[in-house]
């Protein structure tokens, strides 16, 4: 019988040494995952922690972006106001462009009716003088833009008509003078001949005159013929070289 107790003791205390060594690897385990359970609270502490500053740094980064926007919101209403100064200034210049072409072609306008005048004012007054002048012959009918109307219902305008027993000076001016118009003025005293059979008697020398005329025209005018009469220290004077002698227009029937 004790045996039998022994026995048991024995076996009491193999389970209780048993238990207290399961018990120990239990705490163990406990104790490892609390630790790890520890780390990783940490860790998750840590983790939040930068998020917070991330965040933090967002928040902050936001605020820069809206201060900017801001900005920018403030430039772009300058600038919309500076446009709008810009159109208003654009629209009174154009204001002003408007009124100074308003004014242009009215001094254009005065400029051409003084420019219509050329001859009665410039050329006319100096014509017979020059005349007499260089041929010393006296004009006895003086004709200024003479306008004659043509069998064909159009006009034609001669601009000084100079008659004297023996000539007529045939004039024709123009503002700036060119080679074309010599050329034209070639087939006005064909038309001058057609028009006045009254003085087909007399010889006819043609004069150009003008405000401006170039050098080359000069010679060009020679070549066919004419004399040119342009500004000088008298107001108006002979342009042509002191020896040149114009031709002596006169009619023919095949004119």
């Amino acid at each position: 019988m004790n045996y039998d107790i022994e026995e048991q003791v024995d076996r009491l205390e193999t389970l209780l040494g048993q238990f207290i060594v399961q018990t120990n690897m239990g705490f163990k385990k406990v104790n490892r995952g609390l630790t790890r359970l520890e780390n990783e609270m940490r860790e998750f502490k840590d983790e939040m922690r930068a998020f917070k500053d991330e965040m933090r740094e967002f928040k902050n980064e936001m605020g820069a972006f809206k201060n900017e926007m801001g900005a920018f919101k403030d430039e772009m209403g300058e600038f919309k106001n500076e446009m709008g100064e810009f159109k208003d200034e654009m629209k009174k210049s154009q204001e002003l462009r408007d009124i100074e072409t308003r004014r242009m072609n009215q001094r254009w306008g005065d400029v051409v009716n003084k420019w219509g005048k050329l001859v009665e004012d410039i050329v006319f007054p100096n014509f017979a003088a020059i005349i007499k002048q260089k041929y010393d012959v006296t004009i006895k009918d003086l004709m200024v833009r003479r306008i004659l109307e043509l069998e064909d219902g159009q006009t034609k305008e001669f601009d000084l008509i100079g008659v004297t027993n023996e000539y007529i000076f045939l004039n024709s001016t123009k503002s700036t003078l060119k080679n074309k118009h010599v050329d034209e003025f070639i087939k006005e005293i064909d038309l001058f001949w057609a028009i006045f059979p009254e003085f087909r008697k007399l010889k006819l020398i043609g004069i150009l005159a003008s405000i401006y005329i170039d050098n080359t025209v000069i010679k060009y005018a020679e070549k066919k013929g004419f004399l040119v009469m342009g500004i000088g220290l008298e107001l108006m004077e002979l342009k042509n070289d002191p020896k040149f002698e114009p031709k002596i227009w006169t009619y023919s029937a095949k004119n």
